[in-house]
């Protein structure tokens, strides 16, 4: 009989509805983070919500009052979920806009390379050269009305729901931390004379936190993987000139820090989160002092 039980409770791939024993589920509630069954969920801004905590309570003892609507990363529900991809596709824009009107020197000044003389910029310029502030501000640059569309696009179509789910703070977290990686991986591996620009990096790492989510959730990973193979195709297609160094690195830092966002318990959850983050963040600062001990 022991041995029978215990090879059921093995079987078992996923939990069961705290309200229906007999039912698995992979999906929980937004709120309290009670597996819930299909017939159990009420549809809520983000997710589903458990029939306990959409009657008034938080589902876990605490007033209703205590209880603020959280996503699944525990960040605040707010009015405009998309608010921060807006403003992000909007710099991005202003930027591009600047490029136009102010031509080569403004786009010089600002792109991502190691060492190297600069067009219409007298001197040596470059990360190596104590400007480390071109691993950011490259993150805003285009090339061309195919780049920036094409960036714009995949920030809005996947931007949008990850910040929807995530909160404003994580979310933008996520993209910055996931650029930076980017950035860091091509001023380390790229020719100190390759110039770099694009928010590919922290979009790609917008890629791995979407997928881990989806994972988290139990949707289908099939489309967006799908997704990822065509744009890592044309990444490495020869005469595509992509800095593939970026969107390698932003994919695994969004991969990473996506994990710590929805898989971290509730105890100490941003304490995780933050601090992930914050290790990531090291190992790029590492790996640019690294790379710059080398050229210098």
């Amino acid at each position: 009989m022991d041995q029978a039980a215990g090879s059921t409770q093995h079987a078992r791939s996923l939990p069961v509805c705290y309200r229906h024993p007999d039912r698995e589920t992979g999906v929980r509630c937004t709120r309290c983070e009670r597996p819930i069954c299909p017939e159990c969920m009420v549809s809520a801004s983000v997710g589903f919500q458990c029939p306990d905590c959409v009657r008034g309570g938080s589902g876990t003892g605490h007033a209703p009052a205590a209880s603020r609507p959280r996503t699944v990363a525990g960040g605040p529900v707010t009015a405009d979920p998309r608010l921060v991809t807006k403003v992000l596709i909007g710099i991005n824009l202003a930027v591009f806009l600047l490029q136009l009107a102010v031509g080569d020197r403004f786009t010089g000044r600002f792109e991502l390379f190691g060492q190297a003389h600069a067009p219409l910029l007298t001197g040596v310029q470059g990360v190596a050269e104590g400007q480390y502030y071109r691993m950011l501000t490259a993150m805003f640059l285009h090339g061309g009305y195919a780049h920036i569309l094409f960036n714009m696009l995949s920030l809005w179509w996947l931007g949008g729901p990850l910040e929807t789910a995530l909160g404003r703070a994580r979310y933008l977290t996520v993209y910055f931390v996931s650029g930076l990686a980017g950035s860091a991986l091509t001023y380390l591996i790229a020719d100190p004379n390759q110039a770099s620009l694009g928010a590919s990096g922290a979009i790609f790492g917008l890629f791995g936190a979407t997928g881990v989510l989806m994972r988290r959730l139990n949707y289908d990973l099939r489309p967006l993987v799908a997704l990822l193979v065509i744009n890592l195709v044309i990444t490495f297609t020869p005469g595509m000139h992509i800095a593939w160094e970026a969107h390698i690195g932003g994919l695994v830092a969004g991969i990473v820090t996506g994990y710590a966002m929805v898989h971290a318990p509730r105890r100490n959850r941003a304490l995780i989160q933050y601090g992930t983050c914050a290790l990531v963040l090291a190992v790029v600062a590492v790996l640019t002092l690294v790379r710059t001990a080398q050229l210098t």
